[in-house]
């Protein structure tokens, strides 16, 4: 049809205008596809050995390594906000080969543990990252053999021990990250064989060997040496991912989880597509001292730049975003 000479009422007619859903902010807010709740994101936190304050990690502005004290009045915090979850890190002050200080029951991260259920009972979902790379001074996430590659068996039998020193002291969710062949089916197998089947594991399905991770090695005093590229996976694979996943799914996994989260949006689609159950994405370190970085710059305007990039990883298909905005983010959502 000819549009020559017609006014542009008589070309954009009375029915086809979607701008009319766009007019006002309830109008958009009643048709919006997608919504981020407080109740979706988990909050990693940092817990450090020794430490009688928080410190400051200069790659990630606004994030700290808490001391036990601080770590419960984060946490309380995080509960009042309506958070889903928190994810915690342990940083011990001696690391060794064997990362013994992940089973001690002394040992930071369990202690923490058990502070933080204390603290929050069952208003917050109290998780583990279920990984031996913070606690090793060689830093890689498994046991190594004698040629130094990392041994994927002995690994996997750190892990269960690791789990059930988790489970006593109190979690919820053990996070398996390490990226070890059958870490989820042997993880649950000691949990179940223990009576403790009521713990849930969230798995690190397709977890990236990526660039963005240095802000968080930053944050965990990693000592590692070169990369993790022979059990992380490979960036140009997305199948792998799914294939990953659906894997975890058949070992009993829970949750299965995406990691990185903006680079890998398209994984974390294929992922939600492929499983039926909840899908979480890491929106990691290097995303968010991007944005940092960007908005102290005056460059972008962070707390919009904030909600857009947890709307993005919502968008692709993760039911629960891990992520060191999701107080600011409750409080954005909150308004």
């Amino acid at each position: 049809m000819s549009t020559a000479g017609l006014e542009p009422q008589d070309v954009v007619g009375p029915l086809i205008r979607p701008r009319r859903l766009r007019r006002t902010p309830a109008l958009r807010r009643l048709v919006g596809e997608t919504q981020v709740h407080a109740s979706q994101l988990v909050l990693p936190m940092f817990v450090r050995e020794g430490l009688s304050e928080p410190a400051p990690i200069p790659s990630m502005p606004g994030v700290v390594q808490h001391s036990r004290d601080s770590l419960r009045a984060a946490v309380a915090e995080a509960a009042a906000l309506g958070l889903g979850g928190v994810m915690l890190f342990g940083i011990p002050l001696v690391k060794d080969a064997t990362g013994s200080g992940a089973v001690d029951p002394a040992g930071i991260l369990n202690l923490a543990i058990n502070d933080v259920v204390a603290e929050v009972g069952e208003s917050l979902t109290v998780m583990s990252d279920l990984c031996l790379d913070e606690f090793t001074d060689h830093g890689h996430c498994g046991l190594l053999s004698t040629d130094g590659q990392v041994d994927n068996d002995k690994t996997l039998a750190a892990y269960a021990e690791m789990a059930l020193a988790h489970a006593e002291a109190g979690v919820d969710m053990v996070a398996p990250s390490g990226m070890m062949d059958g870490q989820v089916e042997v993880i649950r197998h000691a949990l179940d064989a223990a009576e403790f089947s009521g713990v849930s594991i969230l798995a690190y399905s397709a977890k990236y060997a990526s660039a963005f991770y240095g802000p968080f090695r930053d944050a965990v005093n990693s000592t590692l040496e070169g990369d993790r590229s022979t059990y992380q996976q490979d960036p140009a694979n997305a199948r792998e991912g799914v294939r990953e996943a659906l894997l975890d799914v058949a070992q009993g996994a829970d949750i299965v989880m995406v990691k990185p989260a903006l680079a890998y949006l398209d994984v974390v689609r294929r992922v939600r597509e492929a499983v039926d159950v909840p899908v979480a994405a890491y929106n990691i370190s290097g995303e968010y001292a991007m944005v940092e970085a960007a908005a102290a710059h005056g460059w972008i305007d962070r707390d919009a730049a904030v909600l857009e990039t947890l709307m993005s990883i919502r968008r692709a298909g993760a039911d629960v975003i891990l992520t060191y905005w999701a107080a600011d983010a409750a409080r954005l959502l909150a308004r």
